[in-house]
């Protein structure tokens, strides 16, 4: 078989009228389920549909075999791309690791986008993940100071890069939120019915970075001084064994809800039905859920840590690894309406800086700026 079989492009968008930078590939391995690629796939997703209401010209570079092993999936993957034929002036954008075999190896600008830096992953993670993620994060760090460029979602990422990777020309273009799309689906979100709760949402995958488990200790404090008090918890991941143990053991039934993984419209259902959004995670390039709960108008508590204060300008951040705080930061907002009103329209306001179009014209026009001369 041969090795260019390993790899599949499907073209989204549409042809350029005269732009500078008039078609993209973007290189990915990353799983095309929000299951296995987390918040990463909503990123790209999002950037190429909206470079594509710019009228550029976006197709997806992935893997067409697939390996029980992610690490080697990816290699394959990438190892692939040194026999492949791009299109003609074509500005190649690879996401984390993907496209280290072929940044700087070609006449056209390749541009490495680092959504997390993976070596600033690596302490939170162990045995046989923390394995693959390292050498994940040697084929980045290789990815991240062969390109022509490098790009990554917040300044905490930069720090990063320099840190681990010695990379210090980043430069920072924040992620981005389709607002058209979650102002639909907010406004034909079906509401539950009242029912006389104080709901807290969290979204996320069950990673150890994310701490869920310091969100199930918060309500087991609460519940004697919140007697509503309700916490969904959307997602699922390899940490859910551990935390439904903790669920038990905290006896939190009652209180804590597992939604499970949801479709889009469930999700803004769930947005919709909540009072407070939170997620104590302690590791976030980035954060896109943060976007999506200050699109519906939700105040947010998390921790203040990593990327989080870039992004959550307006919203009660509480001290990291500490469910204590988080507690205190849940209950200052259960029993303050009018602030919990005021965050949550800031939000609505700060979200606007994500906005998809106006993100992606920042990152064409970074690039059109850089492009290399033979583009």
């Amino acid at each position: 078989m041969a090795l260019q079989s390993s790899i599949r492009r499907r073209t989204t968008g549409l042809a350029c009228d005269g732009a500078s930078v008039a078609r993209l590939d973007f290189i990915t391995a990353i799983p095309q389920d929000v299951r296995r690629g987390s918040g990463c796939l909503a990123g790209i997703q999002t950037l190429a549909k909206g470079l594509a209401a710019l009228e550029c010209d976006v197709a997806l570079v992935m893997p067409g075999l697939h390996f029980p092993a992610f690490s080697l999936e990816r290699i394959y993957f990438n190892e692939c791309l040194r026999f492949r034929s791009f299109r003609p002036r074509t500005v190649t954008v690879g996401f984390d690791a993907d496209g280290y075999s072929i940044a700087g190896r070609r006449g056209s600008l390749h541009v490495a986008s680092i959504k997390s830096v993976v070596a600033d992953v690596l302490p939170f993670e162990h045995g046989v993940v923390r394995a693959s993620m390292a050498v994940q994060a040697d084929l980045e760090k290789l990815h991240a100071r062969r390109a022509d460029l490098v790009v990554t979602p917040s300044r905490y990422c930069a720090e990063y890069l320099d840190e681990h990777y010695h990379v210090r020309n980043a430069v920072v273009i924040p992620e981005l939120i389709d607002l058209s799309l979650w102002h639909d689906l907010l406004r034909d979100a079906i509401p539950p019915p009242v029912n006389g709760r104080f709901t807290v949402l969290c979204v996320c995958r069950f990673y150890p970075r994310k701490r869920v488990h310091l969100l199930l200790q918060a309500p087991a404090m609460l519940r004697a001084r919140i007697s509503e008090l309700e916490v969904r918890i959307v997602g699922g991941g390899m940490e859910a064994t551990r935390l439904h143990r903790l669920w038990r053991d905290l006896h939190l039934e009652g209180t804590v809800h597992w939604v499970g993984d949801v479709t889009l419209p469930q999700l803004a259902a769930e947005y919709r039905r909540s009072h407070v959004f939170c997620l104590p995670s302690v590791q976030e390039g980035f954060g896109i859920v943060f976007l999506e709960a200050m699109a519906a108008g939700k105040p947010i508590v998390a921790s203040r840590s990593a990327a989080v204060p870039e992004v959550v300008e307006y919203g009660c951040l509480v001290e990291p690894e500490n469910a204590e705080a988080l507690a205190g930061g849940i209950e200052t907002l259960y029993s303050n309406a009018e602030l919990r009103m005021r965050l949550g329209e800031m939000g609505q306001r700060s979200v606007e800086r994500f906005e998809m179009k106006r993100v992606a014209r920042i990152f064409l026009d970074t690039i059109s700026r850089i492009r290399k001369p033979s583009i």
